[in-house]
């Protein structure tokens, strides 16, 4: 070995020497080596030390100086020979790199006192490449494998930015002077770009992607062919990490780098088609995040991608389909050019078969909408899938397209700077939300009750500020909304009285089985007003129990309930009592149930406060102020409009207008010169007047109020004379002794055609009838008799005038003639006469004959000719309806005779539309009055079927709305007559007159006595009388709990054993009686599919009234022509066995349930199992073949 030469100044080294000499001497050698420059020829004599110092005996030494200075000693070595290093052994070169790689590792702590050094050593080997020397070794990459791993590992937030720039510089040209990047090498760069290192290891993050974008020319082909491997040949290295992580790795690598991936991208198309689910949806989350960034241009660039990418919108697998409308929101926020193509896809999703993707659509347009409503206000298309969804079957999908519907309005029209245009994006929002109350579910009330006051109309808001949201609502909704809004006020209210009479049960002193029975009767009716009622009933027991024991719970409970308090209070108390009910989470099911029911009766949207600030505003509308500005009404309604809410809040409120001030602000409103203000103003005392009486309490201001409403009464508009009678009789008792004899003395003078005040007088006359009768009663009798029967409704119209020609069939009621209007209130004054006198038997006779008259002579009482068609039409109309109201009064109501029930029948089918749909109207409402005694009785319900013969759908739809509603009605008032304790024996007595089954005992002599069924073997008239048939039995029998085929077997077998009872010897119509009664039977073997004789709480009765009784008469025959008798099979007579066993053979196939309003639904292509069938091709093909026939046509096809 040649003799080691010392630079000048250096002592040898060895490994005999003591640690701290060896050090010393290692340190003049490391300086002087510093110090040397580049100069190949100049230092060969010192060839020796170098491979001295690169022995094992130093490069293992325990001391980490001396291992620190050996390394930096090597280092200045490959610097000062490079590029030719003095170190030839293969061997020996990989054993000094590694080493150098274990010394580099102090670079992980900047504070360590040798720092200095270790960073000379990074700063030296970065400087000349030195481990470029490496790519000589077989075992280079192992080499730099350990270092990249070292470098990943050891970089961190204490490093300058030298450190990792040097860093930067050792490692970069191992890559791009290198011939080859191996997989492995690959995996410890690529592992730091994904999750979890991402995140845990930011430093190693950074240098990785800095790394890559400075070496991305050489990286590409590699990361190219590793893709190619794993995506297009599926063959995964279990060596490698990152196998598992390619959808991450793709995804970063587009942000570090996208260039390395253009060959890349194309290849996922192959995937978004793979047979396998789990390949598809992880490439579908990859493109859908990487499509839909901000800035992102991939769609543009790589257009076949994003094609096969919206086509996984409609894929078979829904949490592929899920996933695809989930990102839809970023696409529609950070894309405008992408928004057309995935508008498109949404279109076709919001009607998946799936709820949760129609669930998804919905979240997707809401969150849209807050976070940039104009790119929702831009596209209708996506409000109106939201809009469409609140009509979903699902109602976790109704409720979020609702709420978010509610938030976009709450947003959007509290911000005083939204554009306008946005703002008409979202006025139907109030309606729709509105509109949700008309769902049959009591979980969609909750939610619209829920939603009006926390976003149409946000109780935390000011008084002022809650007064105007309210009266922009109730100022710019259109009818349906508004009624809606009435019925949910009038609910509330509903709930509130019930939970005060509970409550006062719990302050009763002594707790007896009555009152704990009365207790549990209460529990049960609150229930109902709750959703899932027998859990409901679970928490309100324990509730009640709860009050009895906590003395401070039941006061802050009664004040929430309580009618007058005020809004502040009412928030106040409602936390207090949830605070006492445990911890607010969805699990704490007792709590969300006393929060429900607290939701029901808190009043924080009206307080006296409220009131009078509402009334103000109104005010100022009706004389043109700022408020309609302000407000944002339009000027033509607005007063109208306000008025007409504090009508409905003076229902359900009236408590906070019981206060001089509010009182007084409504009597200045009476000043107004607008005659449509008087009626509804007045409206608002009388039904303050219904819940306490004003005199009692503000005796002055009836005493200025009475001469006003007697000026009205007498020489007013009919509609202000009618609220001014009504206003008397309810608030001024004391004051009826001297204001009724002067008014009649006053209108008596008026009922002449000659007075201006003639309409008025009438009017007034009959609301006086009405609401004191007895006290005028001979008086009123006679006026009635001479100035309205004689004197108007039998007068001969128009003498003189010439007979009156073709004319249109209907007009405004203000287009009619005066005298005209004026036997139209006569006819109506008449009823109300009769319905005050409520048992003069003999004058309701004689009304009935009169009113009879005009409906048969088409309203031309005398038949004189000289009305015009539309005089007409109104005159029997106002006939029908005045013979409708008096009928729901019991005495009076019950004088018709059948011949006169069965000509009012004709109304429904009369030959002016209008009059058709104001009677079915009124109809319905007089029905649906208070059951069971101060309703149209169940006889009425017949005069429906008349509406299967309605030629217009729409008011066809309408009337059948109507009568499900009727039915539904009265279903559920059974319901609550059966459930009540010791009330069965009442119960049954009055089933016969509530239940609506009964209504085909009706139904049948109706259409019997319907002019168009001429005869009773006509089979067109029978069909189209089938049709009516089946327009009452549909509801009744189909999709019905209550349906029981062996009482409508019964009711139809016993009507049959009955003649017609106004001409029971007329066999022809007799005949069309029991043909009907088998067109009905054979309705029902038909169209039902289940037979069962199960027991019906009810037994059949037939009513004389129209069905007269025959003693020992049992009818057998059929009546029908053989194209209308059901014939199932012509061999054997049907039983109701084998019609049973027949229906099990043949189950129809269960159709999918639509998701929307009208069942529409999109099930995804490829989902779908195909199949074309025709009816009947299998019978022909099986029977050419001579094959016994052995299945069922699966559709249920009959043959």
């Amino acid at each position: 070995m040649a003799e080691i030469v010392y630079p000048p100044g250096c002592r040898p080294i060895s490994d005999d020497l003591n640690t701290d000499e060896l050090i010393r001497r290692l340190k003049t050698l490391a300086h002087t080596l510093q110090a040397m420059g580049q100069d190949d020829r100049a230092y060969k004599q010192y060839i020796p030390l170098s491979l001295h110092l690169a022995e094992e005996q130093f490069l293992s030494h325990p001391s980490r100086d001396v291992q620190l200075l050996i390394a930096c000693c090597i280092a200045d070595v490959l610097r000062v020979y490079a590029p030719e290093a003095p170190y030839k052994d293969p061997d020996q070169v990989k054993t000094i790199f590694l080493f150098l790689i274990t010394q580099l590792s102090g670079l992980k702590d900047p504070k360590d006192a040798a720092f200095k050094r270790y960073f000379y050593l990074l700063e030296n080997l970065a400087y000349v490449k030195s481990f470029n020397m490496c790519f000589e070794l077989q075992d280079c990459q192992e080499i730099f494998c350990a270092l990249f791993h070292l470098m990943f590992k050891i970089v961190n937030d204490e490093h300058s930015g030298r450190v990792k720039s040097f860093m930067l510089d050792v490692l970069c040209p191992l890559i791009t002077e290198s011939d080859m990047v191996s997989n492995d090498l690959l995996d410890i760069i690529l592992m730091n770009i994904v999750e979890p290192n991402k995140t845990q290891q930011k430093n190693a993050y950074y240098l990785a992607k800095e790394l890559i974008v400075k070496t991305s020319e050489t990286l590409e082909p590699y990361i190219q062919a590793f893709f190619n491997h794993v995506l297009i040949l599926g063959k995964e290295n279990k060596n490698l990490q990152i196998c598992g992580k390619v959808y991450d790795l793709i995804y970063e690598l587009n942000h570090i780098c996208p260039q390395i991936l253009i060959a890349v991208l194309p290849q996922l198309e192959c995937k978004l088609k793979s047979p396998l689910e789990n390949e598809r949806l992880a490439a579908v989350a990859l493109l859908a995040k990487m499509f839909s960034e901000k800035d992102s241009e991939l769609a543009r660039r790589h257009s076949s991608l994003w094609r096969a990418f919206l086509g996984r919108f409609n894929d078979i697998s829904i949490a592929i389909r899920t996933k695809c409308v989930q990102y839809s929101m970023h696409f529609l926020l950070n894309h405008p050019d992408l928004r057309k193509d995935i508008t498109d896809t949404l279109k076709l999703r919001q009607h998946d078969s799936e709820e949760n993707v129609r669930y998804q659509v919905v979240m997707a347009i809401v969150t849209t909408a807050r976070n940039d409503f104009q790119v929702v206000s831009d596209s209708e298309d996506l409000l109106e899938f939201v809009k469409e969804r609140t009509l979903d079957k699902k109602f976790k999908i109704r409720k979020e397209a609702m709420s978010g519907l509610a938030l976009i309005y709450r947003k959007h029209l509290s911000d005083p700077d939204v554009p306008n245009a946005t703002k008409k994006a979202v006025t139907w929002i109030k309606d729709k939300i509105l509109h949700g109350y008309y769902m049959a579910g009591i979980e969609d009330r909750l939610l619209v009750e829920r939603l009006l006051n926390t976003c149409l109309v946000p109780y935390q808001l000011p008084a002022a500020e809650r007064m105007k949201k309210l009266y922009h609502l109730l100022g710019t909704v259109d009818e349906h909304a508004t009624k809606a809004f009435m019925e949910l006020q009038k609910n509330q209210l509903c709930v509130r009285k019930l939970v005060l009479e509970w409550l006062e049960l719990h302050r009763r002193p002594n707790q007896t089985p009555e009152l704990q029975k009365e207790m549990s009767l209460k529990v049960q009716a609150l229930s109902r007003c709750l959703p899932e009622p027998v859990k409901a009933h679970e928490f309100l027991t324990k509730f009640s129990g709860h009050l009895k024991r906590d003395a401070v719970l039941l006061e802050q409970f009664e004040i929430v309930a309580r009618p007058s308090v005020s809004c502040k209070e009412c928030s106040e108390a409602t936390a207090a009592v949830l605070k006492k009910l445990g911890p607010p989470v969805m699990t704490n099911l007792y709590y969300n149930t006393v929060k429900m029911l607290l939701e029901r009766i808190s009043s924080v949207m009206i307080d006296h406060e409220a009131i009078r600030l509402l009334v103000g505003y109104v005010e100022d509308c009706l004389r043109g102020g700022n408020t309609i500005e302000e407000v944002g009404l339009h000027p033509a309604t607005a007063g109208d409009r306000g008025l007409k809410l504090l009508v409905m809040l003076s229902v359900v409120f009236p408590s906070h207008f019981h206060y001089a001030d509010v009182l007084e602000q409504l009597m200045g409103l009476l000043r107004l010169e607008d005659e449509n203000v008087a009626p509804l103003v007045l409206s608002v005392f009388t039904f303050l007047g219904k819940y306490r009486c004003l005199y009692e309490q503000f005796p002055d201001l009836m005493d200025s109020l009475a001469p006003i409403c007697k000026e009205l009464a007498q020489s007013g508009t009919p509609k202000q004379a009618k609220g001014a009678i009504h206003c008397i009789y309810k608030n001024m008792p004391d004051l009826h002794e001297t204001l009724f004899p002067n008014i009649l003395e006053a209108i008596k003078n008026n009922l002449t055609p000659d007075s201006p005040h003639y309409r008025t007088a009438i009017v007034t006359l009959g609301h006086i009838a009405y609401n004191v009768p007895e006290r005028y009663k001979v008086q009123i009798k006679n006026i009635v008799s001479r100035k309205i029967v004689k004197e108007l409704l039998v007068k001969e119209a128009r003498e003189g005038d010439c007979e009156v020609t073709d004319s249109e069939p209907w007009c405004s009621e203000d287009e009619l003639p005066e005298e005209t209007r004026c036997k139209v209130e006569g006819l109506k004054a008449m009823a109300r006469w009769l319905l005050g006198l409520k048992q003069d038997t003999a004058s309701a006779q004689k009304t009935f004959r009169m009113l009879n008259a005009f409906i048969l002579h088409k309203g031309d009482l005398l038949q004189s000719g000289r009305l015009s068609k539309a005089e007409m039409s109104w005159l029997r109309l106002a006939a029908g309806c005045a013979m409708l109201k008096v009928c729901e009064q019991k005495g009076v109501g019950d004088q018709y005779t059948a011949e006169q029930f069965y000509n009012l029948s004709q109304l429904m089918v009369d030959e002016v539309k209008q009059v058709r749909e104001i009677f079915a109207t009124k109809l319905h409402k007089g029905l649906s009055k208070g059951l069971p005694n101060k309703c149209l009785p169940l006889d009425f319900m017949g005069y429906y079927a008349l509406a299967g013969r309605e030629p217009e759908n729409r008011l066809r739809t309408t009337v059948r709305n109507y009568m499900v509603a009727d039915i539904n009605r009265r279903r559920d008032y059974v319901k609550t007559l059966t459930m009540g304790a010791g009330q069965a024996d009442k119960a049954m007595s009055q089933l016969p007159h509530i239940l609506p089954d009964y209504m085909l005992v009706f139904a049948v002599p109706v259409l019997a006595h319907d002019p168009h069924l001429s005869k009773w073997d006509d089979v067109q008239e029978l069909t189209k009388a089938k049709q009516c048939l089946w327009f009452i039995l549909e509801p009744l029998v189909t999709k019905s709990d209550y349906f029981s085929y062996g009482f409508y077997k019964s009711l139809i077998e016993r009507m049959k054993n009955h003649k017609d009872a106004v001409r029971p010897d007329d066999d022809s119509i007799n005949y069309k009686l029991w043909a009907l009664c088998d067109l009905a039977s054979g309705l029902l073997l038909t169209r039902t599919t289940n037979y069962e004789l199960k027991d019906f709480p009810s037994e059949t009765r037939i009513p004389t009234m129209y069905f007269s009784p025959q003693a020992d008469f049992v009818n057998t025959r059929v009546f029908l022509p053989p194209e209308l008798q059901y014939q199932p099979n012509k061999k054997t007579s049907i039983t109701l066995s084998m019609l049973n066993s027949e229906r099990q053979k043949k189950p129809k196939p269960k159709k999918p349930e639509g998701c929307g309003p009208l069942g529409t639904d999109v099930q995804p292509s490829e989902a779908s199992d195909t199949k074309i069938q025709l009816p009947g091709l299998e019978e022909d093909l099986r029977r050419a073949a001579g094959e016994a026939t052995q299945r069922q046509d699966e559709n249920g096809l009959e043959k």
